[in-house]
């Protein structure tokens, strides 16, 4: 759906796409807020997994294309991570809101936020659309300005507005060596990451005897740490070294992250493993930075949806891959006595995006290449 997405928003303008899943994030809260009986409890899991196929990650995605469309270039990877840096002050003030009020009322407020977070959108945000003559927002009367005076211009314009298939996806890939290799490294880091958060709290428990609580102590403290670094430090790295390797320097301390967590010999050395998320946080923003300057003004949604795309199909790999081989290692049927074993084994999934990322080369921006060409074609 990412892909389908994005190209939308290529055509329709970044704020009638925000708007859509945004509205449907909306139904599954307020079906908790209203009760949370055994029938509602089922109309929310049916609400939320029809609700995902549109919802997971399309706000991340947009959110990144729109800011593409107004930085510039130089600046998309400070811009980045402060975007990232927002959402993670975002998730610890909503951890930390969780532990001082009530269930019902949690809900209730979780669902009034939405519904503010859709009105200050639909208010307040400027839309970026790339093309005028090309672009009907969804949710306007606005006609297309289509000129019917020539059939080759009409044929181009199908073209455009043509939702993406397999065959387009691809071509997309292949639209530049950078964008392939940042797509390998999106897929095996969030391969890694999604293993980790599937199997860390089993792996606590069993290993240290943690409960809830300390999980959640764990969560403040790598999101208050990465929130500071995003917010303060990758500002002022970025310029100096790039994108390319703050990528890899973020990967890097992501892998010793894991193993950190797999090797822990004592109950403190995870609470000191979650403060490496003071470096591996750099990772995502460098990366999403490389792929936007790898195509186009008018591709970014597509780009970024895309590699989505790609990290979503992760994101479902991932469990079934991990999981059975934690479940394994924690049992009293493990090979050989190793409980962080299959934390170790994340940790090489993510030590591979670490070695792609260091094959990746500064190149000149696409984008900005696209954008000369086709000023170039439009002069008389």
């Amino acid at each position: 759906m990412m892909p389908l997405v994005g190209n939308l928003s290529d055509k329709c303008g970044r704020k009638a796409l925000l708007t859509l899943p945004m509205i449907f994030t909306i139904i599954p809260l307020g079906i908790l807020a209203y009760s949370r009986t055994r029938n509602f409890f089922y109309a929310y899991f049916v609400a939320k997994t029809l609700t995902a196929m549109v919802c997971e990650g399309s706000v991340h995605c947009l959110a990144l294309a729109y800011v593409a469309d107004n930085v510039p270039e130089g600046r998309r990877a400070s811009t980045f991570g402060i975007l990232s840096g927002i959402s993670s002050s975002a998730f610890v003030c909503g951890t930390l809101f969780t532990r001082f009020v009530s269930t019902t009322s949690m809900f209730q407020v979780a669902t009034t936020v939405a519904v503010v977070a859709v009105m200050y959108m639909r208010i307040f945000l400027p839309d970026s659309i790339i093309d005028d003559n090309i672009s009907a927002p969804l949710l306007s009367n606005e006609n297309p300005k289509v000129s019917n005076s020539d059939e080759n211009s009409n044929a181009e314009l199908q073209s455009s507005t043509a939702l993406p298939s397999l065959p387009d996806i691809i071509a997309l890939l292949k639209t530049s060596p950078t964008f392939s290799q940042a797509a390998i490294v999106a897929f095996f880091s969030h391969l890694a990451d999604v293993g980790l958060h599937a199997s860390l709290l089993y792996y606590l428990k069993a290993r240290f005897h943690f409960n809830k609580d300390q999980f959640a102590d764990l969560m403040v403290i790598s999101g208050v740490a990465g929130t500071i670094s995003q917010l303060v430090l990758m500002p002022l790295l970025a310029p100096v070294l790039g994108e390319e390797r703050l990528l890899s320097i973020g990967l890097l301390f992501g892998c010793a992250h894991m193993f950190f967590y797999g090797l822990a010999w004592s109950f403190w050395v995870p609470y000191a493993a979650a403060m490496f998320s003071i470096f591996f946080v750099f990772a995502q923003p460098c990366m999403r930075s490389i792929v936007s300057k790898q195509v186009g003004p008018s591709e970014q949604g597509k780009a970024q949806g895309c590699i989505s795309g790609i990290c979503s199909f992760a994101n479902v790999i991932s469990p079934f891959a991990f999981s059975p081989l934690t479940a394994l290692f924690l049992s009293e049927k493990a090979p050989f006595n190793f409980p962080g074993f299959s934390i170790i084994c994340v940790g090489f999934a993510a030590m591979i995006a670490f070695i792609q990322s260091v094959m990746i080369r500064a190149a000149p921006p696409i984008s900005s290449e696209r954008v000369n060409s086709n000023c170039n074609r439009m002069e008389p």
